[in-house]
């Protein structure tokens, strides 16, 4: 099977939102007026990023998501994306699989597929998302005041935790494992919520390194601290069992991979959140407070401060 066998094959679908897609040397987009275009790049590679034995439908599933999720954080609406593969061989049974994970994922969000590039190599998969928002109505980094909440959508930590029970960091008990296993396999992107934060939300971010780490993106960028508190951190049963030991709350401030959302509000904000909440079947958790300053504390039960070693994966060092 040659290059444009497997594309056309596997890659190639209707492309109705785009004026060309996958089949020439450029995809042709065209931006609704009045909307400003948001684009964003991720790569996943074999054996940093996922286990080399990965479920290719799953994989499929993960490799647009966690692009997704950075169109969430923007509060921008997806369109389009491309795929670039680095494959060891053209093995059809999972790149029937893999390409099934992606498109499903894709259809759900109204994703189009328009471009790519495939090559012999080491399995690397990378895709460019592109999205829409609204002019002047797109979430940052950079919004974060003193006085202002912080919240997290979902729950932290058990993407990590199960990566830690297969690396014989934890050994957690079968059931837990198994109630683990999807955060790290099959990520949900916010992308609802992210469309729904616009002009509620001073600034966003995506926890795909690890709480502390990406807080911290915001924290710099907004030039402000925070105080934060562990008993406020949402956090399932699977990890709680886990909190007293000093890699269960690794796994929930710096273990990275839960792709929820990490965003700051004024106080005035609290009852139209929780209504959101509601509204989207989706937990809002309080986390804590912006301060000045630009320290980041958390706290614990008794108040006491928490001493944190590690913020959240870093891919060099």
């Amino acid at each position: 099977m040659s290059e444009f066998d497997l594309i056309k094959r596997y890659f190639t679908h209707a492309t109705p939102g785009a004026e060309l897609g996958v089949g020439d040397d450029a995809a042709l987009l065209r931006v609704a007026p009045g909307m400003t275009l948001a684009v964003s790049s991720d790569m996943l590679v074999s054996g940093t990023h996922f286990l080399p034995d990965a479920d290719p439908y799953l994989l499929g599933h993960k490799t647009l998501a966690v692009n997704l999720s950075d169109m969430a954080a923007m509060g921008a609406t997806p369109r389009w994306a491309t795929l670039a593969l680095s494959l060891p061989q053209a093995d059809e049974g999972w790149l029937q699989k893999f390409s099934a994970g992606f498109f499903a994922l894709a259809e759900r969000h109204g994703v189009e597929l328009v471009g790519g590039d495939t090559t012999r190599g080491p399995l690397n998969l990378c895709v460019t998302i592109m999205g829409e928002v609204p002019q002047r109505a797109a979430l940052r980094r950079s919004g974060a005041q003193a006085g202002e909440d912080i919240w997290v959508s979902g729950t932290l930590g058990d993407a990590a935790l199960a990566l830690a029970h297969l690396q014989g960091r934890v050994a957690l008990p079968a059931a837990d494992f198994a109630s683990c296993m999807p955060a790290l396999h099959q990520p949900q992107p916010r992308v609802v919520l992210g469309v729904a934060l616009r002009g509620i939300a001073s600034s966003a971010i995506d926890v795909s390194d690890g709480l502390l780490a990406d807080l911290g993106h915001i924290l710099e960028s907004s030039a402000v601290g925070a105080e934060l508190s562990l008993a406020a951190l949402p956090v399932s049963a699977a990890v709680r069992a886990q909190l007293v030991q000093p890699e269960g709350r690794r796994c929930v401030l710096a273990g990275g991979d839960d792709y929820e959302l990490c965003f700051t509000a004024p106080a005035t904000h609290r009852d139209e959140l929780q209504q959101l909440s509601h509204k989207l079947g989706l937990p809002l958790a309080r986390i804590g407070t912006i301060v000045s300053g630009n320290r980041c504390t958390v706290h614990s039960e008794d108040g006491s401060i928490i001493n944190i070693r590690e913020s959240g994966y870093d891919h060099f060092t």
